[in-house]
């Protein structure tokens, strides 16, 4: 559940820098007594689910994946806007939107456990993320949407480098804590002595700087001004990349950062346990060095390895370098431009999405990495899907990699046509190939 406003917003509307509670205001942040009646039986379940011996399996299997010592293959779905075609209107009891907010998120849980029955990890905690408004780089983004979750329009406001790039001024995100602490205080009240409530923000994602660079300037501009105007794309990337790294300078001092050694979701794609974080050193308070941090280019995956080596990694790298270890891609196909992604600083985690070459990639990670597999999410976002070539293509895929740091992802899923068992069947398949390989 994210922003529940439409029509016209402004800002630079990076879900990175966005709380899942954004849109919400003070008023919000009551739980009726008849929601708390409905809240309190599912956070019983979670907690019975956490607790389950199949998930202490799990939560092993995931530190061993992220240890480079795999006790298996590991597999998950996250339905994304596929959630709103399992956990219908229909089904949903709650009538205050921060009850509805913990709802969800609690029926997803159970879903997963039940239904799906993949290796998402359940634990017996929900995290409270601060309300927030994201960064401001001095120069105003608007966006024109149609509706909350669709396309949108916005005017690049970076028209002419020459008199715009001095305007670029980062000024740090604007948190609003009486909101942030009304969120976190009721969340106790209603559920606090049944599962652990914690306040917990994802400032780390994505540290990827194409992003921010096309809602400034464009995506086609981007693709002309490397030829055209290759100094002032640099110059632009190097002001992004230093905002960030004081970002992260800004978020150490203000204590705002979390442990992420958990199961809490890195890179795009993988959960977080590993006994290689936090940092020797940890005393309490969380730095960029005791965490797992990630960045990608999908916008530039129409450029070639020479362009992105000389354009983005310079720019990623000295913010790759402030972490602990690293994740690296989502969507983009990787293997090209691989012997650059390489050199990026404790890399563990590389997304193989469906356009990567996975012969490739497997001979490049080997047991090095973990080669985090991205399945095509098309092939379940039709009413009857082909399962036998949903199969085939998975079993080729496992047999790649056989000898590789294997996750196996399903995310992505913009809808699964209204057909939860395509999710179900799915998991189903993919977790009888995984045990088939492992035999």
């Amino acid at each position: 559940m994210g922003n529940y406003g439409q029509g016209k917003s402004t800002g630079m509307e990076q879900t990175a820098l966005k709380s899942i509670v954004t849109g919400f205001v003070l008023k919000d942040m009551k739980i009726s007594g008849s929601d708390a009646e409905v809240l309190r039986p599912l956070a019983e379940k979670v907690t019975q689910i956490a607790c389950s011996e199949r998930m202490k399996e799990i939560h092993r299997a995931w530190k061993s994946l992220n240890d480079l010592t795999p006790l298996r293959p590991v597999f998950f779905s996250d339905p994304e806007n596929g959630w709103n075609e399992i956990v219908t209107e229909t089904q949903m009891q709650c009538s205050s939107l921060l009850g509805r907010h913990w709802e969800m998120a609690l029926r997803k849980k159970i879903f997963c456990n039940d239904e799906m029955q993949d290796d998402t990890p359940i634990a017996n905690f929900l995290d409270v993320p601060y309300t927030a408004e994201p960064e401001d780089w001095g120069l105003s983004v608007e966006f024109e949407r149609t509706q909350s979750d669709g396309a949108a329009h916005w005017d690049s406001p970076v028209k002419d480098y020459e008199k715009d790039l001095a305007k670029i001024d980062l000024r740090m995100p604007e948190i609003d804590m009486e909101t942030t602490n009304a969120c976190l205080s009721e969340t106790q009240r209603v559920l606090g002595d049944i599962l652990s409530v914690r306040l917990k923000g994802t400032w780390w994602w994505t540290l990827g700087l194409t992003m921010p660079f096309i809602f400034l300037r464009g995506l086609e501009n981007l693709m002309y001004d490397m030829y055209d105007q290759p100094d002032e794309v640099k110059e632009l990337l190097s002001r992004i990349s230093s905002g960030t790294l004081q970002k992260l300078d800004w978020l150490e001092q203000k204590g705002l950062l979390s442990l992420n050694n958990d199961a809490t979701y890195v890179g795009s794609g993988g959960y977080g346990f590993t006994d290689s974080l936090p940092g020797g050193d940890f005393s309490g308070t969380v730095r960029c060095k005791d965490m797992w941090g990630f960045a990608e280019s999908q916008e530039t995956v129409g450029v070639s390895p020479k362009l992105y080596e000389e354009f983005i990694f310079p720019y990623e790298k000295p913010i790759m370098e402030r972490f602990g270890l690293t994740c690296y891609g989502c969507c983009e196909p990787v293997d090209s431009r691989w012997d650059i992604i390489k050199r990026h600083h404790n890399l563990r985690r590389v997304s193989c999405s469906p356009w990567a070459d996975f012969e490739k990639m497997a001979e490049y990670l080997k047991n090095d990495y973990i080669f985090s597999m991205k399945v095509n999410p098309a092939n379940i976002a039709v009413p009857d899907p082909d399962f036998q070539q949903i199969r085939e293509n998975l079993r080729r895929d496992l047999e790649i990699t056989k000898g590789c740091v294997v996750e196996v992802i399903m995310k992505d899923n913009h809808t699964i046509a209204k057909h939860p068992e395509n999710l179900i069947q799915w998991c189903r398949i993919a977790r009888e190939e995984i045990d088939s390989i492992i035999q």
